[in-house]
C-alpha cells in the first residue's frame, strides 16, 4: 500500500487513492456492503466494502474485523456531507496489523468504576478523546497567553523542603539522609524567586494535595499553571486573572468546536465568558450566601455548596476578593485599610464548578512575613531561602494559580474532574 495520510487531512485527497491506518471504531452491514469505521487519532472515517470491488477474501476480513482491531486500509476518497467527518473511503484493499480479542468496552452502558478500571482503553471512547483534545488546546492556550505576555517558563521542583500552605495535605517521604521530604503542593514560593529574576515568570506543572476529600472536583494528582509577577497589586492581579481566563475559554470555542458539539456542551454559557467579570468583596459574598438562606459564619472560609450559590448569581466568572486572613496563607498581604482582610481573590467558575483560580498579594515585608511564619507554626529554618527574598530588593508582587483539570472540567461541563485528566487519582484509586 502507498505512504498513509491521517483522516484529518482528506479534504486534500478528493478524488484520490489513498492508504490511511487506524482501528475499529465500530462496524455496520447492509447486505454486499461492509461499513468500517476507522479512528487514527485525528477523526472519523467511514469506509466503504463493496462486494463487487474488492476481492472475495478482502470482504470476508471485513467481515471478521472486531472491535478495536488495528488496520490498514486502501481506497479512493469522496465527499459526503451526510458521512461522519464528511467523507467516505471506497475501498479497493483492506489489511489487518492485529486483531482485537473481546475488547471489553462495547457499546453499551458501562458503570463508572468498571471504565475507570479500564481507563487505559476507555480513553479511546469518543467522548474522552474530545475531553483530551480540548484538554490539550488549553494546556496550549495557557502557554500561547503568558508566553506573547512577556513571561518566562520557570521549573519549580516536585520534590520540596517544605510545605506551601502547612503540612496537613502533602505527601511525605523520606529523603535519603536529610529527612522529611514532601510532593509539592504549590510552585508558587519558588515562582516568586523567578519573579525578581526575571520581573514575570510561571510555573507549569503536577501538584499533589494528600486531601481525604471525596468530592467531585478534588484529585490527588493535578497540574497547576502559577504566574507571577513582580510590581504587581491586587488589582493587576484580578486583570491578568480576568485576560487569561477569557483567552483561555474563547480559543477553545473557537479552535475544538467538533469536540464541544461532541460533549453536547451548552457553548451560549461559554459565549458569554468576557470581560469585565464581576468582583465582589468576601463580604458581599456572605450577604449573597445569607439572602439565600444560609446560615454563614463570618470568617469562615467558603465550601463547594457555598461557592455554588455565590456563582449562581452570575452569567459568567465571578471574583471574589479580601477574604479573612485567619482563612488564607502566611504568605499573603493584609489589607492596608483593614488587616483582618487578606488581599486574596479567588475566581469561582459559572455552573457550580467551584474555585478554578485562587490567588493574592504577596507579603513583601520581611518583619511582617517572619511574624506570619510564627503565627502559623512553621519551621523557620526551611523559609530562609524564601525570606531572602525580603532581604535582597523586595517588591510588591502578586500571583494565582489556575487549576487545569476543574478548568477542563467546566469548559467540557463535565460531572466529575476524574475525566479531565489522562489518569486521575483519587483517594480510593491509584490504578491504572
Amino acid at each position: 500500500m502507498r505512504p498513509s495520510v491521517y483522516i484529518k487531512d482528506l479534504r486534500e485527497h478528493v478524488g484520490k487513492e489513498v492508504s490511511l491506518k487506524g482501528w475499529l471504531y465500530h462496524k455496520r452491514s447492509s447486505g454486499k456492503i461492509k461499513f468500517l469505521i476507522m479512528r487514527d487519532g485525528t477523526g472519523y472515517l467511514q469506509c466503504v466494502v463493496f462486494k463487487g470491488n474488492v476481492a472475495p477474501e478482502i470482504f470476508e476480513l471485513a467481515d471478521k474485523i472486531t472491535q478495536e482491531s488495528s488496520f490498514e486500509v486502501k481506497g479512493a476518497v469522496r465527499e459526503d456531507k451526510r458521512a461522519i467527518g464528511g467523507y467516505e473511503l471506497d475501498v479497493t484493499d483492506l489489511k489487518l496489523i492485529s486483531l482485537s480479542q473481546e475488547y471489553p468496552i462495547t457499546p453499551k452502558e458501562h458503570g463508572i468504576e468498571f471504565l475507570i478500571d479500564h481507563r487505559h482503553l476507555w480513553v479511546r471512547s469518543k467522548k474522552q478523546v474530545a475531553i483530551l483534545k480540548i484538554r490539550h488546546r488549553v494546556v496550549k492556550a495557557i502557554r500561547d497567553f503568558f508566553d506573547s505576555h512577556g513571561f518566562t517558563l520557570f521549573d519549580a521542583p516536585i520534590i520540596t523542603p517544605n510545605a506551601c500552605e502547612g503540612t496537613s495535605t502533602l505527601f511525605e517521604m523520606d529523603y535519603f539522609d536529610l529527612g522529611k521530604a514532601y510532593l509539592t503542593q504549590s510552585g508558587q514560593l519558588y515562582a516568586e524567586s523567578g519573579a525578581l529574576a526575571l520581573g514575570k515568570v510561571y510555573t507549569f506543572g503536577p501538584t499533589f494535595r494528600a486531601e481525604k476529600s471525596k468530592t467531585r472536583r478534588h484529585l490527588t494528582e493535578f497540574w497547576m499553571v502559577e504566574p507571577e509577577m513582580a510590581f504587581y497589586d491586587l488589582n493587576d492581579n484580578m486583570d491578568l486573572a480576568e485576560e487569561f481566563l477569557e483567552y483561555i475559554v474563547q480559543t477553545v470555542l473557537e479552535d475544538r468546536k467538533e469536540e464541544l458539539k461532541e460533549l453536547e456542551r451548552d457553548t451560549s454559557k461559554l459565549e458569554k465568558v468576557m470581560r469585565p467579570f464581576p468582583r465582589i468583596t468576601y463580604d458581599e459574598a456572605v450577604e449573597i450566601l445569607k439572602k439565600n438562606g444560609v446560615d454563614f459564619k463570618w470568617g469562615d472560609d467558603f465550601g463547594g455548596a457555598d461557592e455554588t450559590i455565590i456563582s449562581e448569581q452570575f452569567d459568567r466568572p465571578v471574583m471574589v476578593h479580601r477574604y479573612p486572613a485567619e482563612v488564607k496563607a502566611f504568605y499573603m498581604k493584609r489589607d492596608p485599610e483593614n488587616p483582618n482582610l487578606a488581599l486574596a481573590v479567588d475566581v469561582l467558575a459559572p455552573e457550580g464548578y467551584g474555585e478554578i483560580i485562587g490567588g493574592s498579594q504577596r507579603e513583601d515585608d520581611y518583619d511582617t512575613l517572619i511574624s506570619r511564619i510564627k503565627e502559623h507554626n512553621l519551621p523557620q529554618e526551611f523559609f530562609e531561602w524564601y525570606l531572602d527574598l525580603r532581604r535582597y530588593g523586595s517588591v510588591p508582587h502578586s500571583g494565582f494559580g489556575l487549576g487545569l483539570e476543574r478548568t477542563v472540567s467546566w469548559i467540557c461541563g463535565l460531572e466529575h474532574l476524574r475525566e479531565a485528566i489522562p489518569f486521575p487519582r483519587m483517594i480510593y484509586r491509584n490504578t491504572p
